[in-house]
């Protein structure tokens, strides 16, 4: 079948925005593209002796590409990214025009921190802040509608050397398991391996309404979710939007998004209709974590600003309606050698399997000993309405591994090990001649599990559609680092004995996965039974969002990330005292929108729809209508409604106005315990008030209203 015209268009644009190894080849003399490579495989230090060369390349190649500035980009705290854009146009001394960018410009710039979150390390006056060149991730440029800017992806640190970015940590986590992984591969012999990757896919769900009906809704615009409304008569209960036919509003907006995001190497592998009404996803290709945690972030931006060009709006929220699916971004990952090889996948070759089954029980291992830090990394002011329910995993953390998977590792647990090879592909055969066999998977998917094994790669689907990936993949690879540091010790020291690797490997698999079997489940986690279990195993330790962020700081989880280098305990405290302040500035402004809609619409509206009423009712009655009862009893609902939503909104204004004087963990506290449960109180109430309003007295789009995309 011959290429259509756009097919080839993205073929012809795929990367042209990304400064890539294929761009520096062409651009960089021999040896200083061979030690900016080394350096970004890892293999030795950035030489700061190439910055001139590689800057006067990178911006004639920005220039090229329409770029008038240039950024450092990073990722602070706040979970988003930043830039401040210089020019590339300068004057020389005698004033005429030319382009300047150096290598010093390129290694490092000076933006003001001081506005950023830091934890309380540091005071507002000390502002200086260091940005500095990140090569493992490739340079590329912005396009605007007068010009462009070329952005370099960038760590960011204070004046003292404290990180104030998410990249750091990301990338001393990255560090950690895969110097490790290269250690486990030598020690089974791998001598040819020159390094190992982390690699990561994150699958991005989303919400799209019509921006002019969304934009009516204050909950919407301020919140990204509602904070009222009731569900409508058709919201997925007939389960029919679930890979349904792609909407032709939608699709539109979903090809301008890859479009762009092809020219920027965001190569999107699969795009279809989520569960909910109006809920769709993008899932891109596998990449190296550091990589894949800037994509993301560049795919959620490039989606926010061509939403505005469809006049869609675009919710990333966990949790953007009552009673339907909410949002998330299931993390996939595994680790890759350099010669391509995922370590992750099982094989029918036996020493291959033993390699495969090392690093998963090293992560098993990890898991069991630190899932506080998964939890903690989840642990979001959105994820407090997900999780648990509607196809997104409960807030308590197992592995699922899978019926093949699960029993290889009960075979090495009692006693075997001469044959632990992954058997063939099982074929269904449908009994249709015309319709080839279908190859089955060794296991089912488990929809109900945080963690699960899917074949050739961990899936970790806790995380929320609005989080930053930087701070679950951290974790994820500092839990794995610390199960290949346990594993690794007890391996080798039975190599040092004089052991075969194998063999030596079957018992140190045998040993780990009887230390981890806690962790491992693999039933239905939705059930009250595992709940009970999970209560049994030790496994519950937090149970609501504060706590969990708490979790950072366990004794345990700090000793460990100091270990690995990923955090000092000064850089957690701050860690955890921004995700604490975070969730209680999150919802605070809840609190302040809530208020303000039920006073500002359902309030006037509940009067309108009385005065509608009544003055029908009094007619009526006085015409000798029958049924007045009833009619008296929609106006005495309606009346209390109103009087029950002031009494709660005081109360809800009084309590806000209290916790303002406490300190942010006491204050988290009391949003979870009094504030919250006080919101949804008001939200049931405004949602009964809701059903007797007519369509004129509407105070908001309704649900109804919003989970419909006009054409």
């Amino acid at each position: 079948m011959p290429e259509t015209k756009e097919y080839a268009k993205m073929k012809d644009i795929y990367g042209s925005l990304v400064f890539d190894r294929k761009e520096m080849k062409q651009r960089l003399p021999k040896d200083v593209y061979e030690m900016l490579t080394a350096a970004i495989e890892g293999r030795q230090k950035l030489d700061s002796g190439i910055a001139d060369t590689v800057a006067l390349a990178m911006k004639d190649w920005a220039v090229s590409k329409g770029a008038d500035h240039w950024a450092h980009w990073f990722h602070p705290l706040s979970e988003t990214t930043a830039e401040k854009h210089a020019a590339f146009l300068t004057a020389d001394e005698n004033g005429n025009p030319l382009n300047s960018f150096r290598g010093k410009d390129l290694m490092q710039s000076e933006p003001d921190a001081s506005s950023f979150p830091s934890g309380g390390t540091r005071s507002t006056f000390e502002a200086r802040g260091y940005s500095a060149w990140d090569p493992t991730s490739p340079a590329f440029v912005i396009r605007s509608k007068k010009g462009g800017t070329l952005c370099i992806p960038s760590v960011f640190l204070a004046y003292d050397g404290s990180p104030l970015d998410l990249k750091t940590y990301l990338l001393r986590a990255m560090e950690a398991a895969e110097s490790r992984a290269m250690k486990m591969l030598k020690l089974f012999g791998n001598r040819g391996v020159r390094y190992v990757h982390a690699t990561v896919g994150g699958e991005q769900e989303f919400f799209l309404l019509d921006r002019p009906r969304a934009q009516k809704r204050p909950d919407i615009r301020f919140c990204g979710r509602t904070l009222v409304g009731s569900p409508p008569p058709r919201d997925q209960k007939m389960e029919d939007h679930y890979f349904g036919a792609i909407p032709a509003r939608v699709l539109s907006y979903m090809e301008d998004v890859q479009r762009d995001l092809a020219r920027l190497g965001v190569d999107v592998a699969t795009r279809h209709n989520e569960v909910a009404r109006c809920q769709f996803e993008f899932a891109p290709k596998f990449t190296e974590a550091n990589l894949a945690c800037d994509q993301n972030q560049l795919i959620m931006e490039t989606m926010r600003k061509m939403a505005r060009e469809h006049d869609l709006r675009l919710l990333f929220h966990e949790k953007p309606f009552k009673d339907m699916n909410g949002s998330g971004k299931h993390i996939n990952f595994s680790l890759e050698d350099s010669e391509g090889r995922n370590l992750l996948k099982p094989s029918t070759n036996h020493r291959k399997n033993v390699i495969f089954l090392s690093f998963l029980a090293s992560f098993i291992l990890g898991v069991s000993k630190h899932f506080g830090l998964l939890q903690a990394s989840v642990s979001t002011p959105g994820n407090m309405y997900r999780l648990g329910g509607n196809e997104a995993p409960p807030y308590i953390i197992s592995v699922y591994l899978g019926e093949t998977v699960a029993g290889m590792i009960r075979a090495i647990e009692e006693g075997g090990g001469s044959d632990v090879a992954s058997p063939d592909k099982n074929t269904l055969n449908l009994g249709l001649p015309k319709l080839p066999d279908i190859v089955a998977f060794d296991s089912d998917r488990n929809r109900t599990s945080p963690i699960a094994f899917t074949g050739n790669k961990f899936e970790f689907r806790a995380p929320g559609a609005s989080q930053a990936m930087a701070t679950p993949v951290m974790a994820i690879l500092s839990i794995w680092a610390s199960g290949l540091e346990e594993f690794i010790n007890l391996f080798e020291k039975r190599i040092n004995n004089g052991e075969d690797p194998v063999d030596a490997a079957i018992e140190t698999i045998r040993k780990v996965s009887k230390m981890s079997r806690s962790i491992r489940f693999e039933g239905d986690s939705y059930t009250d039974k595992w709940h009970k279990e999970a209560e049994k195993r030790g496994l519950v330790k937090a149970n609501t969002i504060p706590q969990g962020i708490d979790l950072f700081m366990e004794p345990s989880t700090v000793k460990m990330l100091g270990e690995m280098g990923v955090f000092s305990k000064k850089e957690l405290e701050a860690f955890h005292t921004i995700k604490i302040e975070n969730f209680v500035k999150n919802i605070e402004i809840e609190i302040s929108v809530l208020r303000d809609m039920v006073w500002e619409g359902i309030l006037p509206a509940i009067s309108k729809q009385l005065l509608l009423e009544f003055s029908s009712c009094e007619i009526a009655e006085k015409m000798g209508a029958a049924g007045i009862d009833s009619w008296k009893k929609v106006l005495l609902h309606l009346a209390e409604s109103k009087t029950k939503l002031i009494d709660l909104t005081h109360e809800l204004s009084e309590l806000h106005e209290k916790m303002g004087k406490m300190t942010a963990r006491e204050h988290a506290d009391e949003i979870v315990n009094r504030a919250v449960p006080l919101m949804n109180e008001i939200r049931r109430v405004a949602d009964a008030a809701e059903g007797y309003f007519s369509k004129d007295n509407m105070p908001y789009p309704n649900y109804r209203d919003l989970l419909s995309l006009s054409a």
